[in-house]
Formats: C-alpha cells, sequence, structure tokens
C-alpha cells in the first residue's frame, strides 16, 4: 500500500466554534501534518444548538474569544488572533472563506507580510449582495478548498484562479463497513427521517404537507431542534398528527434512527446530513441547496427537488415509496458513493494536497 501523504510542516486553521461532529476530522488532519495542527475556535453561543466539541488529543487547540457586534453571527469578531499567530507561526493558515469573519483580513496579512500562504475553506460564493466585498476577500486568499462543484464554480467566477481550488466534500460520517438490513416494506408502512435544524429555510413544513397527501400514509420522523419547531408542530397538529418530533439526537442513537428508518428527506438547504444518511445507506430526497446535494445525489441513489415547490417533493417521495426493492437497490447505491466518493478520509486527502500545493508555491 503506498504510504499517504503528509503535509510537511505546520498548519493551522481558524474557525468560529468547533462542532463535534468536525472534531474527528481535525483530529485525523493533525496526524497527517509533521509538525501538527493548531487551531483558533470560540465556543457556540447559547441557543445555537451546536453541539460543541470539548477537548481535542492531537490537535491543539486555543479557545478564542468570539465577539457579535450585530447580536448575531451575521458578523464575528475573534479577538487576540494575530497574538496566537505569533505564538504558533504557522506554514500555512486555513480560515474560514467568508469575509463576516472581520478579524481574518489581520490574520491573512499577517501571514503574507512572513510570505506565508493563506487557504480558504467554504461553501462558495453565490451572487447576491456584497458581492464585492467577498471577491475583494477572496482574491487576498492564495487558494479556496470548496464543499462542492458548484462551490469552486462560484470561487471561479469570484476572480480565484481555478489551478488554486480544491473540492473537499463535506464528509463527517465515515461508511459503516456493511449496510444495515432493513426490514421489508411489505407489511409496514414506510419510515421517512429528516435531520437537522428547525428552521424554515429547511422547509420541512413542506415535506409534513407532503406526507399527508400520501397514501399509505408513511411514518414521519423529524430529528432536531431549532426556533421553528412550534410552528412546525402546530402544522403537523393540523395535517399530519402522527409527525414524531424527536427533539436533537446525536452519536449512536442517531445511527440507530438512521439504521431504521428507509428514506432520508432534506427538502430545504444543508448537506452535511446526507452524507450521514448516505454513510447509513439511505436513498435520498433532497432540495437544491448550496451544491452539496447536487454532488451526492445522483438518479441512481435518490431525487432532487426545487426546494420552494412542495408538489415536486410531494411527487418524488409517492415514486420514491412505490417500490421497496427500489429503495434498497437505491441506498447501497448511496452506501457505495459515500465510500468511494464522500468519506471524511477524502476530506482529509484533499486538504492535504491543497496544504502541499500552496507551501510549494
Amino acid at each position: 500500500m503506498r504510504p499517504r501523504a503528509r503535509f510537511p510542516g505546520r498548519a493551522a486553521i481558524q474557525q468560529r466554534v468547533v462542532p463535534l461532529y468536525r472534531a474527528a476530522f481535525f483530529e485525523a488532519l493533525a496526524a497527517r501534518c509533521t509538525q501538527g495542527l493548531d487551531l483558533f475556535a470560540g465556543v457556540p453561543r447559547g441557543g445555537e444548538e451546536i453541539r460543541p466539541a470539548r477537548s481535542l488529543e492531537r490537535t491543539r487547540w486555543h479557545v478564542a474569544s468570539n465577539v457579535y457586534p450585530l447580536g448575531s453571527s451575521a458578523l464575528c469578531l475573534q479577538m487576540g488572533v494575530v497574538d496566537w499567530l505569533r505564538r504558533v507561526e504557522p506554514d500555512v493558515l486555513v480560515v474560514e472563506a467568508n469575509p463576516r469573519y472581520l478579524a481574518t483580513p489581520a490574520a491573512i496579512a499577517w501571514m503574507h507580510r512572513r510570505g506565508r500562504p493563506v487557504l480558504g475553506w467554504g461553501l462558495g460564493a453565490p451572487p447576491g449582495p456584497g458581492g464585492w466585498w467577498r471577491r475583494r476577500f477572496l482574491r487576498g486568499l492564495d487558494g479556496v478548498m470548496a464543499y462542492s462543484t458548484r462551490g469552486a464554480a462560484q470561487y471561479a467566477a469570484a476572480g480565484v484562479p481555478v489551478e488554486r481550488i480544491w473540492v473537499a466534500p463535506n464528509a463527517v460520517e465515515a461508511p459503516a463497513p456493511r449496510p444495515p438490513r432493513r426490514a421489508p416494506l411489505r407489511r409496514r408502512p414506510a419510515r421517512l427521517i429528516y435531520v437537522g435544524r428547525l428552521q424554515r429555510r429547511k422547509r420541512v413544513d413542506h415535506l409534513i404537507r407532503a406526507c399527508a397527501r400520501l397514501a399509505p400514509r408513511p411514518e414521519l420522523w423529524i430529528v432536531g431542534g431549532g426556533p421553528d419547531h412550534a410552528r412546525l408542530a402546530s402544522i403537523a397538529a393540523r395535517t399530519f398528527p402522527t409527525a414524531v418530533f424527536t427533539g436533537p439526537v446525536h452519536g449512536s442513537e442517531l445511527l440507530r434512527l438512521l439504521d431504521l428508518a428507509d428514506l432520508f428527506v432534506l427538502p430545504g438547504t444543508g448537506g452535511l446530513a446526507v452524507q450521514q444518511a448516505m454513510a447509513r445507506a439511505l436513498p435520498i430526497v433532497a432540495g437544491r441547496g448550496d451544491g452539496s446535494q447536487e454532488d451526492m445525489v445522483t438518479p441512481a441513489n435518490g431525487w432532487l427537488v426545487p426546494p420552494d415547490d412542495a408538489a415536486a417533493l410531494a411527487g418524488a417521495l409517492d415514486e420514491a415509496l412505490r417500490s421497496g426493492r427500489r429503495l434498497a437497490s437505491m441506498g447501497a447505491a448511496s452506501h457505495r458513493l459515500a465510500r468511494e466518493r464522500f468519506h471524511p478520509r477524502i476530506m482529509v486527502e484533499v486538504f492535504v494536497r491543497a496544504l502541499r500545493a500552496v507551501a510549494e508555491a
């Protein structure tokens, strides 16, 4: 077996927070850097419902002090980032590719004054208000890693040279060695599962109403919490009262629910939970969102629908539930894609490749 490439130096990453689901990635990346990995990140604010990492073993984590000038995460100022850089002296710095982190330009300038490169990491650069600000920020980076091919195209359109763009698929769940065995659908209702924050942009209300139109009616498990919970519960009480709201579920209990389900549905934006569902061999119905869904969901393993089209969502669900055998085949395709293209190991490989490329340049 060919030895895995390593980054021959000290890498550093600046993040707003460290969610628990990202901890394993940082630890794996730290193991691939010969002088280790330093991390500058704060903790989630109360009410964000982000389950934070508590500690990291390989990664040297400096807990940042996050200040929010507007009272929300729209803008974030991380105090002391330049002092942290002086202490750790990284060879390459990775930052979130988003100008709303107000201390990042100072960090980039500090690195560039010393002839050291800075990589960005993010979803993409969609057109919209503030585009000029984002383009100016991106052009100050030495390269960008995107979660999706659409995100990579947006960075290129914003002026980042294509040879300095890498696609690192957003992955947190290593696929199970074998797809879980699911009971056939012949004598029971299908089980649909949604996992994510309960926010209006997730369009969970469309999912509830679509399930109410199906015959026979499936079971619907809505996993997660958030500010839209009360409204969604009210809609469900009127239209689909058998919907189950589990609240936030993590770890082995979440994997158990995914293994019991027959179909994963994400009607609005997001993408991380899609990868988790694929790793547990679930077929997918997803709304077109930030671009990740378009990479992960193919005709072989699921359906893509417009995010604001409740009728299209209902039609996709109706088609999906017509054949249990087809669902099982599509679940196997999801599992295969998770192994071959959307594995956390591949995300680490792309990071190492990008770190080496900008350092050598």
